[in-house]
């Protein structure tokens, strides 16, 4: 499939899944006022996990009990980003908590160098969640370290789904993967909403939201990932990946009338140029430049 497909087209299938990613994540917030955001988190896992069984049906594939563990690990780390980043957006807006993740993929993108460039993009990516996390104008503290710690976990993410997509498996593993995290992880993200409410989750309509949180924020654009993390280098994808902040501000401004401050807007930027100078460090040493 991959030869078939243009090499400047690859883009495209990006920023489809950054749109999707977002639109969802908006989808989600609607959510909050009546379900925690761990429970959405759940449901956001479940939905995936059907709708990925459904169309990968990944038992036909001959699987080892390595494969199996990978897969598993993967999934359990996309479903805690998953709960780390919606707590994260119930207390701070959406903009400004994908920014803060992207310090995960700085990390990733300049471990264990020293050149001036990668220090340069420590210190933009370090300001700019300084100006994110309101240091001078006080923000949710719970809501910037819940996206620290979906940072932290997206750097796992990237490392693992690159793993998964050389051994060529990156599909089915997302799809083992999300299916074991929503069993192993239902008693505990599920345990706070049932204690407070549990009748909320007889409501059908909000299975059917969850569901489309899933398809929307899960399926759509993990598979497009893990299509296009087989087609270009990890270094390329990190470059790409300095899109999202200013996709997922743009949605949180339209759907959830999050408008940023001056200040917010310049600490996304700051992210955005931190992650490009990364990646384009990145990408010099893979074509050998």
């Amino acid at each position: 499939m991959n030869h078939r497909v243009p090499m400047w087209s690859v883009p495209m299938f990006f920023i489809v899944g950054a749109v999707s990613q977002y639109v969802g994540a908006a989808l989600a917030v609607f959510l909050f006022a009546t379900v925690n955001p761990a429970a959405v988190a759940w449901l956001r896992a479940a939905g995936a996990a059907v709708v990925l069984l459904a169309w990968r049906r990944p038992w036909r594939q001959g699987w080892t009990r390595r494969g199996l563990a990978v897969a598993a690990g993967f999934g359990i780390v996309t479903v805690g980003m998953n709960v780390a980043f919606f707590e994260a957006i119930s207390r701070i807006p959406l903009g400004t908590a994908v920014a803060i993740e992207f310090i995960g993929p700085v990390a990733v993108a300049t471990l264990g160098t020293r050149r001036p460039r990668d220090v340069l993009a420590v210190g933009l990516a370090a300001g700019g969640v300084a100006l994110l996390a309101g240091v001078q104008a006080g923000a949710d503290a719970v809501g910037v370290f819940f996206a620290l710690t979906a940072a932290a976990l997206w750097a796992g993410y990237i490392l693992l789904g690159k793993r998964v997509a050389e051994a060529g498996s990156g599909l089915g593993s997302l799809t083992i993967g999300m299916a074991v995290a929503a069993v192993l992880l239902a008693a505990p993200l599920l345990a706070g909403q049932l204690h407070t409410d549990a009748h909320v989750l007889s409501d059908p309509r909000i299975w059917l939201v969850g569901l489309g949180v899933g398809v929307l924020s899960t399926a759509v654009p993990y598979a497009l990932d893990q299509f296009v993390l087989t087609v270009i280098p990890r270094a390329r994808f990190a470059l790409l990946l300095a899109l999202l902040p200013a996709t997922a501000a743009g949605i949180g401004a339209v759907m959830l009338n999050q408008w940023l401050t001056a200040g917010e807007l310049a600490g996304i930027a700051m992210v955005m140029a931190a992650l490009a100078i990364s990646a384009q460090d990145s990408v010099a040493e893979d074509t050998g430049t």
